[in-house]
């Protein structure tokens, strides 16, 4: 535990600051119907969107784990995050446009306009599945840190932990929803980004440098390079492979998906939409180098004042834990200033991505399952039965989180995380064959091509070594999963003025 604040100051933060989104929720939550949650009736300002999505894509899996990635990469992430621009700019131009055309509140509605009801379904529950899982692995990592740290001390269990961060998201988005999110995440991304900023600015004055003198630092440290064109299409850091498989991620993981899009659908206009998309991409490039900056000034303090890696068990074997540096840098060896805004930070960057994926999965559910914008609310039930449901996906939360937990193998955690990062594949496939094909599909067998190409990209990045002559994949995964669905739906395709 820290030594410089005690558990009942970091906890009396943690209540003062979770009051302030509350508060937020009830002045911009108040009287709201159903176009309220789901769009916040299109009134929403640009520029606080495009500065609450930075929170909502770094999440607490970047707060975390991306300073520790720089001992392995570097700064290769940077070549992906180059890749974003060109997917952001394609979801700006292509995407976004036809969402307005259509006047969707729910972007897979587009898949029954093309294809079909199965179709559709099947867009829909692809996504529930990658965001039920992806939200909760990042809560999951933010439940374990606060559990090292503070409750513990406490003698509150996880499950106790776990149970009150969710009840906390609750509380503050089940009256306004993408309405309120919009305000709170604008707000977490600030205490996010202010967290990073301090600590680099701390470490800075324990390094004795200047700005010019902490730029120069990182530059001429290990961990700055940034372009790798060696290496060839082998090499998990080659800058094609990570520039290609970047803008695919940005494609499917903010274009293709509910939870990012809905925040653009709330824009009053497509212009709004497009002007907070090019900011949010000029903001989101300089956001990920400060990440990478931290992440090299970390290991060079650590290396200065003699700090050992932070370790954890593994299969039976001790191996270190670089998803911990940070926090333990922040909570043990800088100024207690660093602590709060740290555990502010934490809190803000877990929560930014957690609530608008609560929001995002009772959204998608309500308008894809229970059909909520093709009947009336005459009698106030269906307002009744979205609470039900967002409400059901926050105890589905808890409990994918507590198996998380109980598997307690970062090995197999990950791979699970990985595993759900394959189901935005079929995503990816589905709408590349909805706008460069003209042709139809036998709408009944879309599943079954769905859930068999993510089945086939895993055995092939399994045995990739044995087939590929000792290629390894890395994120574009999600290219060849997309393709092999794209595949798929050409073999069960037919033309469009066929009858079928």
């Amino acid at each position: 535990m820290i030594e410089q604040l005690s558990p009942s100051l970091i906890l009396f933060i943690i209540a003062a600051y979770f009051f302030v989104l509350v508060l937020v929720s009830y002045f911009t939550g108040k009287d709201t119907d159903n176009k309220d949650f789901f769009l916040a009736n299109r009134q929403s300002p640009w520029y606080l969107v495009a500065f609450g999505m930075i929170g909502a894509s770094l999440s607490g899996v970047t707060f975390i784990s991306v300073p520790g990635w720089v001992e392995l990469r570097q700064f290769s992430y940077m070549q992906m995050v180059f890749g974003y621009l060109v997917g952001y700019l394609v979801i700006a131009t292509v995407l976004m446009p036809m969402y307005y055309r259509l006047n969707l509140t729910s972007i897979y509605t587009y898949l029954e306009e093309r294809f079909g009801v199965a179709s559709y379904k099947t867009g829909s529950a692809f996504f529930l599945l990658s965001r039920t899982i992806g939200a909760s692995f990042r809560l999951y990592l933010v439940a374990i840190v606060l559990q090292e740290f503070v409750m513990h001390h406490y003698g509150i269990p996880f499950w106790g932990t776990v149970l009150l961060t969710i009840a906390l998201i609750w509380i503050y988005t089940f009256r306004g929803g993408i309405k309120t999110i919009v305000w709170t995440d604008a707000l977490q991304t600030f205490c996010m980004l202010l967290a990073v900023i301090l600590t680099v600015i701390v470490i800075g004055q324990k390094l004795d440098l200047s700005f010019v003198g902490l730029v120069q630092t990182v530059k001429d440290s290990d961990y700055s390079q940034i372009f790798y064109f060696e290496g060839g299409w082998g090499e998990k850091k080659n800058f094609f492979k990570q520039f290609l498989a970047g803008a695919s991620i940005a494609i499917v993981m903010t274009g293709l998906d509910q939870d990012m899009m809905q925040k653009n659908l709330s824009c009053k206009s497509i212009g709004e939409a497009q002007k907070n998309m090019f900011w949010f991409s000029v903001v989101l490039v300089f956001a990920n180098l400060l990440f990478l900056t931290l992440g090299a000034l970390l290991y060079i303090y650590a290396g200065e004042v003699g700090i050992e890696m932070p370790t954890q068990l593994v299969n039976g074997e001790m191996k270190p834990a670089t998803d911990l540096l940070y926090p333990t840098i922040a909570l043990q060896h800088l100024t207690p200033t660093i602590g709060i805004v740290f555990i502010l930070g934490l809190i803000a960057a877990a929560y930014s991505s957690a609530d608008s994926a609560l929001t995002a999965l009772t959204t998608s559910f309500c308008i894809d399952f229970l059909d909520f914008e093709k009947k009336e609310d005459t009698d106030g039930s269906m307002k009744k039965t979205r609470f039900i449901v967002h409400l059901g996906f926050s105890l589905l939360l808890f409990l994918v989180i507590l198996v998380f937990w109980n598997i307690n193998n970062k090995a197999v955690i990950a791979q699970i995380f990985t595993v759900a990062g394959y189901t935005y594949g079929p995503l990816l496939g589905l709408y590349s064959f909805g706008f460069f094909m003209k042709r139809k599909i036998q709408d009944r067998l879309a599943p079954v091509v769905c859930i068999a190409a993510p089945i086939i990209t895993y055995v092939l990045n399994s045995y990739s070594e044995l087939l590929l002559f000792g290629y390894k994949f890395d994120f574009e995964l999600l290219i060849v999963n997309g393709l092999i669905t794209f595949l798929g739906l050409l073999i069960i395709s037919y033309p469009a003025t066929s009858e079928k």
